[in-house]
């Protein structure tokens, strides 16, 4: 079972559908029991990152998820950059299970980054494009496993311990998109140079 965490902000509707559609068992819940009874838990979010902290404080998730260390933890799009330390969108802490913090995108070309892009990777089949929509970016690190080029080096994916970190919109990106969301469910990108088969 794949828990999608429902803290009132985020494009939720489209990833369970994505997540179905590749043939899981998922459920939208901010119950702590569901949440822990949970194979892989999936952190979605649209929106202004303080907002969404807020949000997470106040239904008691902080808590809940920084207790769970023994599964995977996806976030995807906003939810993503709310796994790292710290944001200056709003100049508020993060979750800080990713070493890092969010900053704004400094780059020649407008901002927000919005529409297709294309991946940049070592891992062969993470060179295509996908679909972006933001206006902070995390930093680069040791823990990039794909990023974008605008300008600026945009990370694109990220993997540290059980936290794995998804910029763009898989739900957005076509079958592409969906390969990339069912690879980080089976286990991520670190330990096998191709990707799995949907």
């Amino acid at each position: 079972m794949i828990a999608i965490i429902d803290y009132g902000l985020g494009n939720i509707k489209n990833v369970q559908r994505a997540v179905k559609h590749l043939g899981y068992d998922v459920i939208l819940t901010d119950k702590q029991s569901e949440i822990e009874a949970a194979d892989i838990i999936i952190l979605p979010g649209v929106g202004h990152f303080k907002d969404a902290m807020q949000a997470i404080e106040q239904r008691g998730l902080k808590a809940i998820l920084k207790n769970i260390t023994d599964k995977p933890i996806i976030g995807i799009c906003l939810g993503m950059q709310l796994l790292f330390e710290w944001s200056a969108e709003g100049n508020v802490d993060g979750l800080k299970f990713l070493p890092g913090n969010i900053v704004p995108i400094q780059t020649p070309y407008p901002v927000p980054h919005l529409g297709w892009n294309n991946l940049i990777s070592d891992h062969p089949q993470l060179t295509r494009d996908v679909y972006f929509v933001h206006s902070y970016q995390a930093q680069m690190s040791e823990h990039v496993v794909a990023y974008a080029d605008y300008g600026t080096q945009v990370p694109a994916i990220v993997q540290y311990k059980h936290y794995i970190g998804i910029q763009f919109h898989p739900e957005k990106s076509g079958a592409y998109g969906l390969t990339i969301l069912n690879q980080a469910l089976k286990g991520g990108f670190l330990n096998d140079q191709t990707l799995a088969s949907n």
